[in-house]
């Protein structure tokens, strides 16, 4: 079976979340495309461009509107639509595309350590070809939340060594919240 790893070529993947940007997706450098808009009659054009293009897509079922979460969803879109592969959050449905033959993207959010272990656990079990973690890096996202608001902002979750807390600070946090009680007497 393929691997994942064979298939990146460019370490920038494009991650198509209107439909205004798969043309530029398309003519971009990024040889793997993630697909996070469309609905049962835009998605099939939009995989034939991408396709059209050279592009490996992955289609984040979970955001396609209409399409329903089930096995036989999953063997239409293996049989008909084609996508090099999936994205989803669901364990069965990492499953379920697996035994159609799409590779799968297994997308965990990390909002603590606790999901983080359980992510790591359910990926373990259902064996995606990969997972996505979201958020990817911290300190760019504090810095865009100063910028979109004027409350201050608690940053918490995933934080385990010092140099975390002053990078988040640094960002524009007003405070960093932590379970890790040796991190509770960092003077900051």
């Amino acid at each position: 079976m393929e691997s994942i790893v064979n298939i990146v070529e460019s370490q920038i993947i494009a991650s198509v979340k209107s439909p205004e940007h798969l043309e530029m997706a398309a003519s971009s450098n990024s040889n793997v495309v993630f697909l996070l808009t469309g609905d049962l009659l835009t998605t099939p054009d939009y995989l034939d461009v991408l396709k059209k293009a050279g592009k490996q897509a992955f289609l984040h079922i979970d955001f396609i509107e209409g399409l329903s979460n089930s096995r036989n969803a999953l063997k239409y879109i293996a049989k008909v639509w084609k996508p090099k592969g999936i994205i989803t959050t669901r364990n069965t449905l990492i499953k379920y595309a697996k035994e159609e033959g799409l590779m799968t993207i297994q997308r965990i959010f990390l909002i603590d350590k606790n999901a983080m272990k359980k992510g790591v656990e359910m990926a373990d079990q259902f064996q995606p070809d990969a997972i996505e973690i979201l958020p990817g890096l911290m300190p760019t996202v504090i810095d865009e939340l100063t910028t979109m608001t004027k409350l201050p902002i608690i940053v918490g979750g995933l934080i385990s060594r010092e140099k975390e807390i002053h990078e988040g600070l640094q960002a524009g946090a007003l405070a960093i919240s932590s379970s890790d009680p040796k991190l509770w007497n960092i003077n900051v």
